[in-house]
């Protein structure tokens, strides 16, 4: 009998990969995904795609029913650090409680191990490098989500002994990455607003830095995490060691792309300045695994998949809950969206 997984965002960008190497090993691969990140194009052939969100109980209770499900690859979220100050229900309500609801069907039918994708989102501005022994402390909606799922994780294994087994990765890029998102995921804005012959946006001064890490070398060490019991019921930072100021990210774009580097410097916005963690513990388990996609290979790699395809239509998000502090470029695409939805 065959393995039956089952990813969430798997038409999204890291959960197709996930979904490429879970085929590849010869898992039976279901995909939960409502399309609001990701693409009909991201399915693999070999996979069951259901459409529907994780929000609807009914729904996932159902699949659990339908399916032997083996294990549970949960990488659907709203992924927005910035933006999930101002829509703090649509955070809430997506990336906590649709969790919730995969948890619960996960423990009802004895799940053999529950993949979580965190984020160093939990750390906040935090000792650096940031280490799993570090106490979270998100500074943002979006983070103090991650870390309840994760605490509701380790409370469902001590309580009714699911495993599972938490990523905590950084600023992942690559192919696949949903170009026509405004308020997140930098290397994609920067690619798309280059294509469009505009200048790059950046906020503050642009000598804020992340660890940028390409999806080739976390999407294996998820699919196969499974396969090792000693990573089990533990948290694990992944991504890439190596620094990089968003100034310079700015320039490799647009090198990759053969265009000039036009830069536009927007008011600094409420964010960590500085992110960067400790990745000593998952290359002790997976270090087998990983593939050390340099920075400049990485991006060149995602321009050249960027330019093969049709530009894409970037939409402000409808439905801003919170207007206060709203940095003005988003506030006037909030304006945009309203006008626009206005008889």
């Amino acid at each position: 009998m065959s393995t039956v997984s089952l990813v969430t965002g798997g038409a999204g960008f890291i959960g197709s990969h996930v979904v490429d190497e879970l085929i590849a090993l010869g898992h039976q691969v279901l995909i939960l995904d409502d399309l609001s990140g990701g693409f009909r194009r991201n399915i693999h052939p070999a996979a069951q795609w259901i459409e529907g969100s994780i929000t609807d109980v009914a729904l996932v209770d159902r699949l659990f029913d339908l399916h032997r499900i083996d294990y549970v690859y949960h990488l659907a979220a709203y992924a927005a650090e910035g933006l999930s100050h101002f829509i703090k229900r649509y955070n809430y309500t997506n990336n906590l409680l649709g969790s919730v609801n995969l948890i619960n069907a996960a423990v009802n039918h004895a799940v053999k191990c529950f993949v979580f994708t965190s984020s160093i989102a939990v750390y906040g501005t935090a000792q650096l490098p940031m280490h799993e022994e570090t106490l979270p402390q998100p500074e943002d909606p979006y983070g103090i989500a991650k870390y309840a799922v994760e605490l509701d994780l380790a409370e469902s294994q001590a309580m009714f002994g699911l495993p599972y087994v938490i990523f905590r990765p950084h600023n992942v890029y690559g192919e696949r990455q949903n170009l026509s998102d405004t308020y997140r995921n930098v290397i994609g804005i920067f690619i798309r607003r280059a294509l469009q012959g505009l200048p790059l946006a950046i906020f503050g001064d642009g000598e804020q830095t992340r660890a940028f890490t390409h999806v080739d070398d976390v999407a294996p060490i998820l699919a196969r995490c499974v396969e090792r019991p000693a990573a089990y019921n533990q948290v694990f930072n992944i991504g890439a060691d190596e620094r990089c100021s968003v100034n310079q990210i700015a320039q490799l774009v647009a090198a990759a792309l053969d265009r000039p580097c036009q830069i536009t410097y927007l008011p600094q916005r409420h964010e960590v300045l500085h992110a960067y963690a400790s990745h000593t513990r998952v290359q002790s388990h997976f270090g087998d695994l990983q593939r050390h996609i340099s920075l400049e290979q990485g991006i060149r790699r995602m321009a050249a998949w960027a330019q093969t395809l049709q530009p894409g239509v970037s939409k402000p998000f409808a439905g801003i809950e919170v207007h206060k502090r709203l940095p003005p470029s988003w506030a006037a695409l909030d304006a945009s969206t309203l006008r626009q939805a206005t008889p």
